[in-house]
């Protein structure tokens, strides 16, 4: 949610605005509290079932294309020149997403095992240039979800898995995701810069998200913790702190960081401010300031994505399509019955799988090859090779032959339906399962 409030004058944010609370009826408190009853502090949240009016009506595999929709911030990072402004252009994409989100305290829906999404961005203020993305669940328990981003204009390759770890702590909820990295490359830069799998390699960490107010008071969103922005090549790292408000001091969205020389810890730049408002990085050398990214009226651009008539059963889109569609009308019961029968069906093809001594593999990822020099904690990376030293448009072919992407693809026949036993599609098979328009 885009926040219509300015910053005070020391980075926080003027007040709690609404968007970002959510006040449960009595009938929600309930169920929440029927639900809680049966925890500990600590436990694993991944296998329980929440009620669905904290639901967000997308599944997490399009919620990461969050981090996407700032093409200002993400297309110019490949043409700066001098370093250390080039490490800065990427902190200032890493912190330009994380105000994009939806009204109150939401969570996005949790993929199925073999669920995928994927779309495109045109961009408008470069004329003939796209990016695209790739992403599918590549486990389901623990959950991860495996991406991939490329637009081959402007030399920008971004892998990511993201694996969250829910945690009940009392009055709040965490989904811990210091496990989650991101792999981005300017592929024209560095010292590897026009080779295959070449440039600068930037390794980014996201912060924790939590869940305040569950059993008293209203339910808040916070980021929290460190994360990092990392280029060994260029002796950089951003240590970049999102502050929870402490019980009776501080102040909400509130982050700091610097960045600093990795080899020697000299600090060169201090960061401040709010994720979801003003942030302004400082010179240490010159005690220059600057405002680096105002989230306040920022636009996002979000992508394009093929009609659901022309999706395949699971397509995040198509596969969530019943859930969704009750969601927005708020008819939780609707929403709960349709979010069941995808859950159950799940069940039903892990039990097919085990009867049949089928092990399911993605579609689209691969586990990492450390012998290759990929990032071990990503655990998949996108299982088909891109000429990095071939033509954009060459690039853009190839990216387009792995998976439907623009309008208009060809829906392609696929041997990965699940759970692949007895010859069959278990998903084409069941129309209970999906609503396949015509």
């Amino acid at each position: 949610m885009i926040s219509g409030n300015k910053s005070d004058a020391d980075g926080t944010t003027a007040g709690v605005k609404e968007e970002e609370e959510t006040v449960v009826d009595e009938n929600e408190k309930s169920m929440l509290m029927s639900i809680i009853s049966q925890l500990r502090p600590g436990a694993d949240l991944s296998r329980i079932t929440l009620p669905t009016f904290i639901l967000e009506p997308r599944s997490m595999l399009e919620r990461i294309t969050n981090f996407m929709q700032h093409p200002e911030t993400l297309l110019p990072m490949s043409k700066v020149d001098d370093p250390e402004k080039r490490f800065i252009s990427v902190v200032k994409f890493y912190l330009s997403g994380w105000h994009i989100k939806p009204a109150g305290v939401k969570k996005p829906l949790n993929p199925i095992l073999g669920e995928w999404f994927t779309c495109h961005w045109d961009f408008v203020d470069a004329p003939g240039t796209q990016a695209f993305y790739i992403s599918e669940q590549t486990s389901h328990h623990p959950p991860k979800s495996s991406y991939f981003y490329m637009s081959p204009h402007h030399h920008i390759r971004i892998d990511g898995t993201l694996k969250p770890q829910s945690r009940f702590l009392g009055n709040s909820a965490a989904s811990m995701m210091n496990t989650s990295i991101v792999v981005l490359r300017l592929m024209n830069r560095g010292a590897t810069a026009g080779k295959q799998g070449g440039g600068e390699k930037y390794i980014l960490t996201q912060p924790n998200m939590y869940v305040r107010g569950i059993l008293f008071g209203k339910m808040k969103y916070e980021l929290g913790d460190h994360s990092y922005v990392r280029c060994s090549e260029l002796d950089l790292v951003a240590d970049i702190e999102f502050k929870v408000k402490g019980f009776f001091t501080g102040g909400y969205n509130v982050i700091g960081g610097v960045i600093k020389r990795e080899s020697t810890g000299e600090v060169l730049y201090e960061i401040s401010g709010s994720w979801n408002g003003e942030m302004h990085i400082t010179d240490k050398k010159t005690g220059h300031r600057e405002l680096l990214f105002d989230a306040t009226y920022a636009r996002p651009t979000p992508p394009s994505v093929r009609p659901i008539t022309q999706q395949e059963p699971r397509e995040s889109q198509r596969l969530w399509k019943q859930v969704v569609a009750a969601l927005k009308e708020r008819n939780q019961e609707t929403a709960t019955d349709e979010k069941f029968k995808i859950e159950d069906r799940q069940r039903e093809e892990a039990r097919a799988r085990e009867a049949d001594g089928v092990e399911w593999v993605p579609r689209y990822f691969r586990p990492v090859d450390l012998a290759r020099g990929e990032e071990e904690q990503l655990d998949f990376v996108l299982n088909t090779n891109i000429d990095e030293t071939a033509s954009a448009q060459d690039q853009i072919r190839q990216i387009l032959g792995i998976a439907p992407i623009v309008a208009g693809q060809s829906r392609r026949p696929s041997t990965y339906e699940i759970p692949p036993h007895a010859g069959k599609s278990t998903i084409d098979d069941h129309d209970e399962f999906v609503d396949a328009e015509s």
